[in-house]
């Protein structure tokens, strides 16, 4: 399978859309709601959505691999926002007639600080070497995940670099139906985007793990290719979402010959995410960890060691590994 692309900025929708005065069902703090019309995006037509690769997308949180320290590095998402200062300027101008598009930013006052190993995702637009926002007054980054920090405790569970290797959720080489969470070496990916999923990452959704033993998998960004999938129309859509058991997914992901992103939400058609018993947890999944061929002492706690004394063992669900 060719790589798919790889998720660097947010990823259009594939149909023109609407702000509409009510509250979100996506966000609870957000008094509005963001809905597709039946008008498709241009981008759609320009990037041949009908020859591309429809993938399920995941509710998780963004990573990406890339060097750092002369080896492969987890890193995960890191936006630049505004400040207090510049964000209640850019908020005023955004209700004001004039629109967003002409708001000038200062982005070296007006943005919150971070880390020095901070860096900007591909794409990002830049004027005079300085990276630009984008129409959410964000600049899209991304920040390594270290072992010692304690806010991407999460990632680094995932992730051994002592061994070069991260857990992922796959689908199997042999039987496509079925699901593998296995090693992979960090070399092999390598300028990819992946999605981070699991007990502590956005209300769980897939039921993954326990409080007091959480799960988290990562699962590279196209690899999960939808079969099922309808022709890009508003209506066709809606009915798969709504009646077919592989509509039972947060959104679909077009992956383009072009490399464009096209994306469906479920809450752009006004459909309730999450939903009981989602596609993800009604393939079956084999454990696939063999750490005796890497030579080196596991952390007996660690992920990697309590999948590894799975080994070899075959669950009907995701949702059925359970450690304790």
């Amino acid at each position: 399978m060719r790589r798919r692309g790889s998720v660097q900025q947010k990823i259009s929708c594939v149909f023109l859309t609407e702000v509409k005065n009510e509250p979100s069902t996506k966000r609870e703090y957000q008094k509005f709601r963001v809905l597709a019309t039946e008008t498709l995006n241009p981008k759609v037509l320009e990037s041949d959505i009908q020859s591309a690769v429809p993938t399920e997308k995941l509710d998780g949180t963004c990573c990406y691999v890339s060097a750092y320290k002369g080896k492969p590095y987890l890193w995960a998402r890191l936006d630049k926002k505004p400040n207090k200062q510049a964000e209640k300027r850019f908020k005023t101008f955004q209700h004001s007639t004039k629109g967003s598009e002409a708001f000038v930013w200062n982005v070296k006052e007006d943005f919150r600080s971070v880390p020095e190993s901070w860096i900007f995702a591909h794409g990002v637009t830049q004027c005079n070497g300085y990276p630009q926002p984008d129409e959410n007054g964000h600049i899209p980054g991304w920040v390594p995940v270290e072992n010692d920090n304690k806010q991407y405790c999460w990632h680094s569970s995932v992730v051994n670099y002592e061994i070069g290797a991260a857990l992922v959720l796959r689908p199997h080489t042999e039987h496509q139906e079925l699901l593998e969470i296995t090693t992979v070496p960090l070399h092999e990916l390598l300028e990819q985007t992946l999605e981070l999923i699991g007990t502590n990452i956005n209300a769980n959704p897939y039921g993954l793990g326990s409080k007091k033993q959480p799960i988290h998998l990562l699962v590279s960004h196209g690899v999960l290719e939808i079969q099922s999938a309808p022709a890009v129309n508003y209506q066709q859509l809606l009915g798969w979402f709504q009646g077919c058991e592989e509509g039972k997914v947060e959104g679909i992901v077009w992956h383009c010959s072009d490399g464009t992103l096209i994306k469906l939400h479920r809450h752009h058609l006004g459909l309730r995410w999450p939903v009981e018993d989602p596609f993800l947890n009604s393939r079956p999944v084999l454990v696939n960890v063999d750490l005796t061929q890497y030579e080196w002492d596991f952390i007996p706690k660690s992920l990697f060691t309590t999948f590894s004394e799975f080994n070899g063992r075959q669950f009907d669900h995701l949702k059925d590994i359970c450690f304790e």
